[in-house]
């Protein structure tokens, strides 16, 4: 089978499905993964077939964030899809930020399709919108929530739909239309994050599944610098902040340090998209590594709660501090915290070196939260989703023989 993937946004939004495609690959299916330049080399270090798709993630934070530009985003969005489609596939697997567009390439191709989703997008009862969203409303406000959320993103693809259905040839359908469709048909939706974290809801539709996570193909090992400094003392804690705080890495590193020398610990700040630096003893600075290398080697680690970062921590056992910064940040923030595995969450707005030295403090001394970690981890290690993954592609090839 020829199968194409489609992912846009960060480094997060990206990686996990390297992992998920080369599993595909070893199932004997032709993989393209098709995503923005800055992702060419990890895609194709990984032996996939790298398909570029339009825009600049990080650069968009440079200019105020993808939110302030998304309609542009989307827009560009939508004729990189259907460039990326004209060689053809098979199978279709559409990541949460492509789906919206991705339905209706499908339908022009006439291939089967299905979504990988990282994220809990479809309305439910047990919690409210994932992106945007607050505490719980109750079981009817969160589906209210849930529904409205859904209308927000239709709105914000409908010219970019209206585009992509006439160059395909196709008749005039909304979003909304295209929806209703795919709830008759029960379109299949894998949902690539644990349980451990976000059980099922009890009221999706069949055709939903959360199945576990798709893990980053490995890079290799750790470089020999940060192997010395792991050697030359105890345990440090991670600091990272993924695509978040563009243009404030000097900032966040001055109080990254502070905080470490507050709790006592030694550090290893990652510069991620904000360029965190630090001159300081105890304290080295990393470029992109392979987290499933480090993390378990952690004394704590404090991330922005990305999902895919609060499954890395979560998978090595790591005690969590959490700043969520935005989207769907706040959510698997506070997932982590309920099942014990991290602190109280600490909001990017709100963070000082002094709560940020506090929560350090806290995930290293107080045992239960490495223990929930653990118990967590050993949840996620028994769950495949590469697996099912490679299972629902079986199943879209024989129902399409």
């Amino acid at each position: 089978m020829r199968i194409l993937i489609t992912a846009a946004g960060s480094h997060g939004d990206v990686a996990p499905y390297t992992g998920l495609g080369v599993r595909l690959a070893e199932a004997g299916h032709e993989v393209a993964l098709a995503t923005h330049d800055n992702y060419r080399t990890m895609v194709e270090g990984c032996g996939l077939e790298f398909r570029p798709l339009p825009g600049d993630p990080q650069g968009g934070q440079g200019r105020g964030g993808m939110l302030r530009r998304a309609k542009e985003f989307v827009g560009e969005l939508g004729r990189g899809i259907a460039e990326v489609a004209e060689p053809g596939a098979d199978v279709l697997l559409l990541s949460t930020s492509t789906a919206p567009l991705g339905w209706h390439v499908a339908e022009a191709l006439g291939a089967a399709s299905a979504g990988v989703y990282l994220q809990p997008v479809e309305p439910t009862g047990e919690f409210g919108p994932v992106v945007g969203g607050t505490r719980s409303l109750g079981r009817w406000g969160n589906r209210a929530a849930g529904r409205a959320a859904l209308g927000v993103v239709d709105r914000l693809h409908r010219d970019a739909v209206a585009e992509l259905r006439a160059r395909l040839d196709l008749p005039p359908l909304s979003g909304a239309a295209m929806r209703r469709r795919l709830v008759r048909e029960q379109w299949p939706a894998l949902h690539g994050f644990s349980t451990a974290l976000v059980r099922r809801p009890a009221d999706w539709r069949p055709g939903l599944e959360v199945v576990g996570n798709w893990w980053p193909a490995p890079t290799g090992e750790l470089p020999s610098a940060v192997e010395e400094f792991l050697a030359a003392g105890p345990a440090p804690v991670f600091i990272g902040f993924g695509s978040m705080g563009a243009g404030q890495g000097e900032r966040l590193g001055r109080l990254a340090v502070e905080a470490l020398r507050t709790a006592g610990r030694r550090g290893i700040l990652q510069a991620g998209w904000a360029g965190l630096t630090a001159d300081a003893d105890d304290v080295l600075t990393v470029g992109r590594l392979d987290h499933a290398a480090l993390f378990p080697r952690m004394a704590a680690v404090v991330h922005h709660a990305g999902a895919g970062t609060a499954a890395a921590t979560l998978r090595a056992g790591a005690p969590s501090v959490p700043v969520p910064v935005t989207a769907d940040q706040p959510f698997w923030a506070r997932r982590l915290t309920a099942i014990g595995a991290a602190v109280a969450p600490i909001p990017f707005a709100g963070l000082t070196a002094d709560r940020l030295a506090a929560a350090i403090r806290l995930a290293v001394t107080e045992p239960s939260h490495r223990e929930h970690a653990a118990t967590a981890a050993d949840r996620m290690a028994k769950e495949d989703g590469a697996a099912r993954a490679v299972d629902l592609v079986a199943r879209l090839a024989r129902a399409a023989a």
